[in-house]
């Protein structure tokens, strides 16, 4: 069996315990198709706080609210821009940089902007406001993930090991989180199926 079927047919089951069949494709492209964005950092006072916006219109919500030297439709992948994110009626919300990874290059495998502003709880909420009045929709906990889950980036093992690192309170479970992160249990699973 090839790795490819295997993805599939792990998705298609993860999917099935969370959705009825009937409504399997119709979840899938929900997910799929609208735009979102959340808080990625931990929520407090910080020197930086980070927001991501992931999805088909994400450069394009991104350019709705970011004045830089440039427009984000018109940058390269994988680049940093200094700017302003600014409300729906012009007015300055913070000063930021913002990061473009174009699909299929990013954690999501879709369109990425991650903007790294002030790391205040106000500011950063203030930001996240103007994001969502330009079009994007607030990620439900963990949909990045599952979006990188969906677009082929990992496999499942690897999306749960996403939130075990995050979670890790030892060395041990740090070390065991970033192993199968890297993809140790995936391999060995594959290794079984191929024999």
């Amino acid at each position: 069996m090839s790795s490819k079927y295997i993805d599939l047919i792990l998705r298609w089951r993860f999917f099935k315990l969370k959705t009825s069949q009937s409504n399997f494709l119709s979840s899938v492209m929900k997910y799929l198709d609208d735009t979102i964005a959340a808080i990625s950092t931990a929520i407090g006072e910080a020197g930086i706080s980070v927001i991501r916006i992931s999805g088909k219109d994400a450069i394009k919500i991104a350019d709705k609210v970011f004045r830089g030297k440039r427009k984000l439709e018109e940058v390269k992948t994988h680049t940093a821009h200094y700017g302003k994110i600014v409300d729906s009626s012009g007015k300055v919300v913070d000063y930021v940089v913002a990061t473009v990874f174009r699909s299929p290059h990013s954690y999501t495998g879709e369109d990425v902007v991650e903007i790294s502003c002030h790391g205040g709880i106000f500011v950063t909420r203030k930001v996240l406001e103007a994001i969502l009045e330009a079009g994007a929709r607030l990620a439900q906990p963990g949909e990045f993930t599952k979006r990188a889950f969906l677009n082929g980036k990992i496999d499942l093992s690897q999306a749960e090991a996403i939130a075990d690192l995050i979670r890790s309170a030892t060395d041990l479970a740090y070390q065991s989180s970033l192993s199968q992160l890297e993809g140790s249990i995936s391999r060995k699973i594959k290794r079984c199926v191929m024999i």
